[in-house]
């Protein structure tokens, strides 16, 4: 419905909608005029007898009838209908009236329909309210049009007069009752306006009006009355009117069929409305589908074409060819499936549509399907344009995403690389098959000159061939490249040799046609170039080139990057290499080999740290620790640890006193300071190993017939977190053992436990041979030979235990020992009674024993230093005393009481007796000393074998 109606049609569009919806005989409206004893009077009437308009021409308020009793009420009324004079009705036949109330509440009339099928459903009867309330709009606010239906007219004076008969003129649908049996015909005066016909010469037969059909339309109209009386069933039909005035209309008729008191048709009563402004309208709409630019078919409910524009009948063919034909029939449209993608298409009941390519053309088409209730439309739309632009698009957005994700993950590669090498491999691995080249340079600036980084894709004699730096005064596209920081393209050799003729030499080198020299800049800085090259010559696009140079700043950061970890690493494996040892010692204890692993994640030194240090006796002490976190903070406290460790290991202190004093150290630096730390000392003369740990794993001990176990120690809060005193171990190590000290880093990690490290590092140490097939823990005569074996079982140790290729977050340093007992022979021992004649009796025993040793040089020397050292016990200590001889590297002789008290060397007078026994055992001596044992201490003295 549009806007700017008069009265009377919106009156007569309402009332046509009203029937039409509720499949009703016809319909009235009443206007309501105030003050009246019968306040509605009829305004428009539609479809029904002109004599049951007359019925209804006025209704008073007493009358029980579906308009009055809808006034009345405000409210929608369905009441039965009976028969009246004018007509007989179904017996279903009813009334439904629906007052017309305005925004205030006020009545304006009531609009009423004949219904056929009983009471009006739920929706038909919100329709009718809906469509009552817009009436109620239209007519409070009509159109400016003269003789409009308005509410100036609502008085008696003017609704009994002319205006009542123009407002039913305005409508122009009429009705007629045919009587079957006599064919006689009653048409309204509407009716007869409709048909043209002047009511005072019509002769009320039917046949006058069926001569007014057009002659093409005759035969369908008479076929589909007969069917209708014939089937008892409705009646529907549009078709063309010759009027006696030479005018051609269209008209609508809508019929039913009703029976006799014999159950036999007796009248044919129905309406009739003029459509030819429709159809007029309709014939424009079918001119502007006949020549619109895309293909348009329609196809009725057996997917029969009915109608094709002229776009579809240049695509499909002839109109006459197609009629009555499927769209998968025709000829030349053999689309794969297009049978059901059409049926599938129509069965969602929705306008869909899909893409197909034509065969006939090879074009793309979109056909877009529009159910109706008669078929369905059918929309061909040229979209072979729009899908290759669509393409392009989609093409250019996938590549600007790959771009971008590309870029991302070369980021996110470039971001693990820490060294220059590995950026270099990056790029090799990433960037060279992006852009197909084959070859790859890095040049990095270093002072006045480029120097070479790293490359791929060449062979090594060219390499070799190629200067390792290139000053940054010669003219070559390196230097263009960093002198003018924009790349330089050379798409093929000969542009090469045009415009750098003295560098011809890179241009035939390794078979290259066109090269890419891309300059690296960090913060408006040159730091280097990099050069792609590429074996066929090559055109470098826009879209190559802005890729390429936003490529160069990622590896350009990722360079300096690596450039800086190259030289904090350096300067870190520097620092950890000066704080560990650089070898260790060759000792008649043990033979000793040591392996330190730094951590691959970061570049931070650790704290690990171990050491083999020489004590008195032959007896050696073996020390492994571990500062926990990382950097210089971390490597400087071990490096204080390993110098505090020997110190006082020098002073002789008991391994738990020693821990305690570590322990003291350690807390001083702070509270978050802590290390683990392992000490062991071991004598060979009784093949003991005293141990202490805090916090440190158990050492592995291997026995000579390839047993690995564990021994159980007491377990020692770390270092800075313990409370002393700690807890020591003995343990009887059998000779020709190995002692296997280790940090945590070699044995646990964030995808290991320690406990399954452990039996990782048992399992290794047991399976662990050389590569003749011999045991790597096997002892042999030759110093040297088993210190290459140790070591080599340090590299198998941590190669097993850390993959190379695994990435590790702590550093691991691992200690092997294998402990050698001093043959029984060689320590001689005797116990000296409390007395001054205990001196003699000493040097009487140190002159059998080393006559027996050999040692007849040394006699005099020794029997001076122990009547020295045991006149001080006789003068100034206790008893018990013993003598204690041993022939090793050096000949150590020792001297036992029971006293605690330390002798220290003192610068004795010119009129002193005493104070210079010490120095005399100083000068005699190549080293002295004093350890102190369970019972007293022990003076010891070393001297060197002639």
């Amino acid at each position: 419905m549009s806007e700017g109606q008069t009265q009377a049609e919106t009156l007569q569009l309402a009332l046509h909608h009203a029937v039409a919806d509720l499949g009703g005989l016809g319909g009235m409206v009443h206007l309501r005029i105030p003050g009246d004893s019968r306040p509605l009077h009829l305004a428009v009437i539609g479809g029904l007898p002109r004599e049951f308009a007359q019925e209804w021409e006025t209704l008073g308020w007493q009358d029980e009838t579906a308009p009055v009793r809808a006034l009345r009420d405000g409210a929608l009324v369905w009441l039965p209908a009976t028969d009246t004079r004018a007509c007989a009705l179904p017996a279903d036949a009813g009334i439904v009236a629906v007052p017309l109330l305005a925004a205030g509440g006020s009545s304006l009339g009531v609009l009423s329909v004949v219904t056929v099928c009983g009471v009006p459903s739920v929706a038909q009867r919100d329709f009718l309210e809906a469509l009552a309330q817009w009436v109620c709009e239209r007519l409070i606010d009509p159109a400016p049009v003269t003789g409009s239906l308005g509410p100036a007219w609502w008085n008696a004076e003017h609704l009994a007069g002319p205006r009542l008969q123009q407002a039913r003129e305005g409508v122009r649908v009429g009705s007629w009752d045919q009587d079957l049996r006599t064919g006689k015909v009653i048409y309204d005066e509407a009716t007869l306006a409709i048909l043209g016909i002047d009511p005072e010469t019509f002769d009320g037969r039917v046949d006058t009006v069926v001569g007014l059909v057009h002659p093409d339309d005759l035969p369908r109209v008479v076929a589909a009355v007969e069917q209708a009386i014939r089937q008892r069933s409705d009646y529907a039909a549009e078709y063309r009117l010759c009027r006696p005035d030479g005018t051609v209309v269209w008209v609508e008729a809508h019929a039913h069929v009703v029976l006799g008191d014999d159950g036999e048709p007796a009248h044919f009563v129905g309406t009739v409305w003029d459509t030819t402004q429709k159809r007029a309208a309709l014939d424009s709409v079918a001119h502007s589908l006949l020549h619109m630019s895309d293909g348009f078919l329609t196809v009725d409910a057996d997917w029969r074409i009915e109608f094709v524009n002229l776009h579809a009948e240049r695509l499909l063919g002839p109109s006459q060819q197609l009629f009555g034909r499927a769209l998968w029939d025709v000829p030349g449209a053999e689309v794969p499936d297009l049978e059901d993608r059409c049926r599938q298409a129509a069965a969602a009941g929705a306008p869909t549509g899909f893409d197909v390519q034509w065969p006939a053309n090879r074009r793309w088409y979109h056909l877009r399907l529009v159910p109706s209730p008669d078929g369905v439309t059918v929309y061909l739309t040229d979209v072979t344009d729009k899908r290759l632009a669509d393409e392009q698009h989609e093409a250019a957005q996938r590549a600007a995403a790959q771009r971008t994700t590309y870029i991302g993950h070369l980021n996110a590669a470039l971001a693990e690389a820490v060294a220059v090498s590995d950026v270099v491999d990056t790029v090799a691995e990433r960037v060279l098959p992006l852009f197909g080249a084959t070859g790859l340079f890095v040049q990095l600036v270093d002072g006045e000159s480029l120097r070479m980084a790293g490359s791929a894709g060449y062979c090594q004699e060219l390499l070799d061939d190629c200067p390792d730096t290139i000053s940054l005064s010669d003219h070559s596209p390196f230097t263009d490249a960093v002198h003018h920081r924009s790349p330089q393209y050379l798409v093929s050799r000969r542009e090469f040799l045009d415009r750098y003729p003295d560098a011809a030499d890179l241009a035939s080198a390794g078979g290259e046609h066109a090269w890419a020299y891309l300059p690296l800049i960090v913060s408006g800085r040159p730091v280097g170039c990099l050069v792609l090259s590429f074996s066929q010559p090559r055109q470098f696009s826009e879209e190559d080139r802005a890729l390429l140079t936003a490529l160069s700043g990622l590896v350009a950061q990722a360079l300096e990057r690596a450039r800086l970890y190259d030289a904090e690493h350096t300067r870190a494996q520097e620092l950890q290499r000066g704080l560990l040892p650089r070898a260790l010692p060759s000792l008649p204890a043990v033979t000793a080999a040591a392996h330190y692993v730094p951590a691959t994640e970061g570049l931070e030194v650790g704290g690990d740290w171990y050491d083999v240090i020489p004590l008195s006796a032959e007896r050696v002490a073996l020390v492994i620790g571990d500062v926990m976190g990382h950097g210089l903070s971390e490597a400087a406290t071990m490096g204080r640890l390993r110098t505090a460790v020997h110190t006082l290991a020098g002073l002789e202190l008991p391994p738990d006193e020693l821990l305690s004093h570590l322990n003291d150290l350690v807390s001083d630096l702070g509270d978050e300071s802590f290390a683990t730390c392992l000490y062991a000392v071991y004598d060979p003369t009784d093949r003991v190993c005293t141990i202490v740990r805090a916090g440190h794993p158990p050492p592995a001990l291997v026995q000579p017939d390839g047993t690995v176990h564990f021994p159980q120690l007491p377990q020692n809060p770390p270092l800075g977190a313990a409370t002393p005193p700690f807890e020591t171990v003995e343990l009887t190590v059998p000779e020709g053992s190995l002692l296997v000290l280790y940090t945590d880093g070699l044995v646990e990690s964030a995808f290991r436990d320690i406990d399954s490290g452990m039996g990782h590092l048992a399992t290794a140490l047991a399976n662990t041979q050389t590569p003749d097939g011999n045991d790597l823990g096997t002892t042999t005569t030759h110093r040297d030979a088993d210190t290459g074996r140790l070591e080599k079982l340090c590299t198998t140790l941590t190669s097993t235990l850390l993959p190379t290729k695994e990435q590790t977050s702590d550093d691991a340093a691992v200690l092997v020992a294998r402990t050698h007992a001093l043959p029984a022979g060689d320590v001689a021992f005797c116990t000296l009674i409390e007395d001054p004649i205990a001196a003699g009796q000493a040097r009487d025993y140190i002159r059998h024993q080393l006559t027996d040793w050999h040692l007849d040089d040394l006699i005099w020397t020794t029997e001076l230093i122990a009547s020295e050292l045991i006149g001080n016990v006789i003068r100034h200590a206790r008893g018990p005393i013993q003598l204690r001889l041993i022939r090793s590297h050096s000949l150590i002789c020792e001297v036992t009481d029971g006293s605690l008290t330390t002798p220290h060397v003192r610068r004795a007078g010119e009129t002193d007796e005493g104070g210079r026994g010490l120095q005399l055992i100083a000068a005699l001596s190549h080293r002295w000393g004093t350890r102190y044992t369970s019972n007293g201490k022990c003076i010891w003295t070393e001297q060197l074998l002639p």
